[in-house]
């Protein structure tokens, strides 16, 4: 089993991995198809179901639909351009995406919210249609976003291709188990291990530059949330709140006698200021989706801010490390919230986070395996029941505890010498199996938990 560090983590926009990027990449693809269809085409259309549906508007999964169809990617995403083809469409109920025709579409006829016809495959499914000059149907495709941005077509899945081996890495570890016996027989870290796999894939050169970008918007994205503040857009008129913390922090700093637990207001804010960034629209990365990104640059900040001898040349080795537990999780459950809810976001950002730290804080590999069953055993059971079906409420605190955890799982571990009673892979097949037996309503539908205990205006 072998899952890229550079497709584990993606450079997007917010506020969601698979409501907001997924269906973006999706109409992509489509567009793509169409251009190789020897067919001539005159319309688009679309229809969002399950998940995408109940909670698209709050996840601005319409205007990521209609963006897609227009040829917006979200690495390369421009907000500038991105208004502008908005506003052209609102002027002509038509779309120009490059290599095709100029392309009827107007969002209140041909794009469907479809709350009740549920597709098979996953539960953020959408159809894409392009149609003739008559409006007849001509190219149709079911997409299912499976989290992390990630998307496959309803044939692509039926074939398998969510675990599609491809060639052979130097060590192709599929559970935790395999992974600590391929350390013990290398001798090499978990970081090393995967840096071998990424090198016979995508080569040293594309590892170092991917990695390193990782980073930069990562950081890029925890200093514009230090310094913004305001209302976040939505509705539910939540403040920003990270500027605020970070300004009182900054102002404590050098102070006698300052409480030891300070130390997670510095994680919390720096997990805060990504998710406001995030529930924003702004760029943030994949870590292993958009709604539970902060938590693991918060605890590579915490790492280098706070930590004595720390070094960003660990930086590369705390991706690496995480980015194994995170294709782990994703291979043998999920980290999708819509299907397994929020212990499938932020309870594998947590794991992959404490196992990264624990990793550059000198951890074995029985260690880290151990930093990161306990992350994720103490986030089992989490709903994902966003209010209004927005990544705001309880979502950008979510991370800041998420990241705390993170870190107290890792020096819990650091404490031992590996050797626990429940294993990481234990941990990954009970997180699946209660995603699965978790009712649909607190699997981001917005219709159980806190998304219908709090007012939502």
């Amino acid at each position: 089993m072998f899952l890229s560090i550079l497709d584990m983590f993606k450079v997007g926009i917010g506020p969601s991995s698979s409501h907001t990027m997924g269906p973006m990449v999706a109409a992509a693809r489509f567009l793509d198809m169409m251009r190789a269809s020897p067919f001539e085409f005159s319309g688009l259309r679309a229809s969002l179901h399950g998940s995408l549906a109940f909670t698209g508007v709050g996840h601005a999964t319409d205007r990521a639909t209609i963006l897609g169809l227009a040829g917006f990617l979200p690495d390369t995403y421009d907000d500038t351009k991105a208004e502008a083809a908005l506003l052209e469409l609102g002027k002509t109920h038509h779309l120009q995406p490059a290599g095709l025709p100029s392309l009827r579409f107007d969002p209140k006829q041909d794009l469907i919210f479809d709350y009740d016809t549920a597709l098979p495959g996953h539960a953020n499914g959408m159809i894409l249609m392009a149609t003739d000059a008559q409006g007849d149907v001509i190219l149709q495709q079911v997409f299912y976003s499976i989290g992390g941005g990630f998307v496959l077509t309803e044939q692509e899945l039926d074939a398998g291709q969510a675990t599609e081996e491809g060639a052979p890495v130097p060590f192709p570890f599929k559970t935790a188990q395999e992974m600590l016996q391929m350390a013990r027989s290398s001798g090499k870290t978990i970081a090393e291990m995967k840096r071998a796999n990424e090198i016979s894939r995508t080569g040293a050169d594309r590892l170092k530059t991917g990695s390193a970008r990782i980073w930069q918007v990562m950081n890029d994205c925890i200093d514009r949330g230090l310094v913004r503040d305001g209302i976040l857009p939505g509705g539910l008129n939540v403040r920003r709140r990270a500027k605020g913390i970070y300004d009182q922090l900054q102002a404590e700093r050098g102070m006698n006698l300052i409480a030891p637990h300070t130390i997670n207001d510095w994680m919390s804010v720096y997990a805060m200021a990504v998710n406001e960034e995030n529930a924003a629209g702004g760029q943030v990365v994949t870590a292993p989706t958009n709604g539970a990104a902060g938590v693991l640059p918060a605890v590579i900040r915490y790492y280098l801010d706070h930590v004595p001898s720390a070094s960003e040349n660990h930086i590369e080795d705390f991706l690496l490390t995480a980015a194994a537990i995170g294709g782990l999780v994703k291979y043998n459950a999920s980290i999708s919230g819509a299907e397994a809810g929020c212990q499938a976001e932020v309870g594998s950002a947590s794991a992959m986070a404490a196992a990264g730290f624990c990793a550059v804080m000198g951890g074995s590999p029985e260690q880290v395996e151990n930093a990161a069953e306990i992350a994720l055993e103490h986030h089992l059971g989490m709903t994902c029941d966003p209010v209004k079906g927005l990544v705001q409420v309880p979502c950008i605190e979510r991370n800041g505890l998420g990241a705390i955890k993170a870190v107290s799982a890792a020096s819990l571990a650091l404490r031992g010498d590996g050797q626990h009673f429940v294993s990481l892979d234990v941990a990954i097949e009970t997180m699946r199996q209660t995603g699965a037996d978790m009712h649909e309503k607190y699997k981001e539908t917005s219709l159980g938990g806190l998304a219908v205990n709090v007012p939502n205006c």
